[in-house]
């Protein structure tokens, strides 16, 4: 198979234990990546120092690039991207846990399809061990269908993306200013002809805490929301009735108490019961 990199970005805030259970997952996959570069997003603690550290010398094929000041995911996300060597990369958050698997299965839909430039794949939701499944996150499948899908909701899981960089960069790469920051990418994306595949089975543990929901909300993202939704429909992606119906529903989500924001995304937006593919 041909060489790719993993892009992942952290800062101060993550966990040891998490970062060092999500660097294991990247290298014991069946499929090794040439390269894994870790993007520093302003100083870290002591205790992440030396996780990086003892993981820098246990795999050379580990490149840090550091920032001393804590600017964003977008910001970092796009200076990793520069940093990477390879055309195809696979995203990776700090604080997840990639299947043994991941990486073959969707660097195998990309080399049969070079039409391809984003795989993606379902992602399951735990809460403090995998073993404690709560939820999975699923999408279609074709590249018509998720063309389609993004008209309404998110078009690609972003942990468990793998794309082609040149796409990636064609259109601008990451929003640096909007929250979510990937969401307006892949709309770009698809408007510039690039085709997404969704593999029809979770691929990674998602971790999920109950602060994860918290911070999906409030004023700060409600217009968030809408900035991105306005953005959207200038580029003539949806109608305008279906970015009046956008605008309303993903801002009343936003601004609504904690309780019913966190029912809302566990129960109506989210397949309750992980049952996977035979």
């Amino acid at each position: 198979m041909i060489d790719f990199s993993v892009l992942l970005s952290i800062y101060y805030k993550e966990q040891p234990e998490f970062l060092r259970l999500a660097l294991d997952s990247v290298f014991s996959q069946t499929v090794r990546a040439a390269e894994v570069v870790l993007v520093e997003d302003g100083r870290l603690t002591p205790e992440l120092d030396a996780v990086i550290e003892e993981y820098q010398g246990k795999y050379p094929e580990m490149k840090v690039v550091k920032f001393e000041e804590n600017r964003g995911l977008g910001y970092a996300l796009n200076d990793g991207l520069k940093a990477c060597s390879y055309d195809i990369i696979a995203r990776m958050d700090t604080d997840d846990i990639a299947k043994p698997e991941r990486f073959e299965k969707q660097l195998k839909v990309m080399e049969e399809h070079p039409e391809i430039d984003l795989v993606t794949a379902w992602i399951e939701e735990f809460v403090d061990s995998p073993e404690n499944i709560t939820a999975m996150r699923t999408l279609p499948e074709t590249p018509e269908e998720l063309y389609n899908y993004g008209k309404s909701r998110c078009p690609a899981n972003h942990p468990v993306t793998m794309f082609r960089k040149k796409a990636v960069l064609d259109v601008g790469g990451y929003q640096t200013s909007l929250f979510p920051e990937d969401f307006f990418l892949w709309i770009k994306m698809l408007l510039n002809g690039s085709k997404f595949y969704c593999i029809q089975e979770s691929l990674l543990y998602f971790r999920y805490a109950p602060e994860t929901i918290a911070k999906r909300g409030g004023w700060k993202y409600a217009k968030d929301e809408l900035k991105i939704q306005w953005n959207i429909y200038q580029t003539g992606y949806v109608s305008f009735p279906r970015y009046l119906y956008n605008s309303v529903a993903k801002f009343t989500v936003r601004v609504m108490p904690l309780g019913i924001r966190r029912y809302i995304y566990q129960k109506l937006l989210r397949r309750p019961t992980p049952s996977l593919p035979a």
